[in-house]
């Protein structure tokens, strides 16, 4: 899912009005429908106070305007933003969880620091790409599954494996920590080097074991 639309040129902006918002069962934010001038109709990730038959724009010279897809060095500092790219031209990767944003930090040449919601600075060329404003559905966290049944079919949306059995609460004929006669794995979590597959589990070819000294 991409806000980006097809050849995109350098100060061209194509604009494109919010059809619907719709809920998404494999996305945690809502999914705005958008259609372009010429009719194309793609999906983004929709950000706080988008309505429907509100018009985005996406391009170099696009105003600075919530929904709206800009490059990072067309950002002023302090800007909150979502949707990002890791490099140009390839769609948003970071930032798209529902209720998160990133803030524009410095410039440094043509990089551009932005602050992650994990608090970590990250640098990308000010050519990538990003929406701007804050992912909707904020506070999502805060309602409880209540069910373990809830919890399945919202995994199983995302094509996740639910619920995932703890390693030591198996027997031993069905994984190598299993049994140990309690919540134990009895032997070291490294695997041998040229151990089969049956047996290659746990932290695959670790630099060092123990505690640094």
């Amino acid at each position: 899912m991409t806000v980006n639309k097809i050849n995109i040129t350098n100060n061209n902006v194509h604009f494109a009005r919010v059809v619907d918002i719709v809920n998404s069962v494999a996305h945690t934010a809502p999914v705005a429908k958008l259609k372009y001038e010429d009719g194309e109709e793609t999906l983004m990730i929709a950000p706080e106070g988008l309505t429907v038959n509100d018009v985005v724009a996406v391009g170099d010279g696009a105003e600075l305007k919530i929904g709206n897809t800009i490059p990072l060095g067309n950002i002023p500092e302090g800007t909150m933003i979502y949707n990002i790219e890791a490099t140009s031209g390839d769609g948003g990767k970071y930032v798209r969880s529902s209720g998160v944003f990133a803030k524009v930090m410095a410039r440094t040449g043509n990089k551009v620091n932005i602050l992650l919601p994990s608090k970590k600075l990250k640098s990308l060329s000010s050519k990538c790409k990003a929406t701007i404003g804050v992912v909707a559905g904020g506070g999502r966290p805060e309602k409880p599954f209540v069910k373990a049944g809830h919890r399945w079919h919202a995994m199983r949306a995302k094509g996740k494996l639910y619920p995932i059995t703890s390693a030591v609460a198996m027997n031993a004929n069905e994984h190598p920590f299993g049994c140990g006669r309690g919540r134990h794995m009895g032997k070291p979590s490294n695997p041998p080097r040229f151990a089969p597959p049956g047996r290659n589990v746990g932290q695959m070819h670790a630099k060092r074991m123990g505690r640094k000294r």
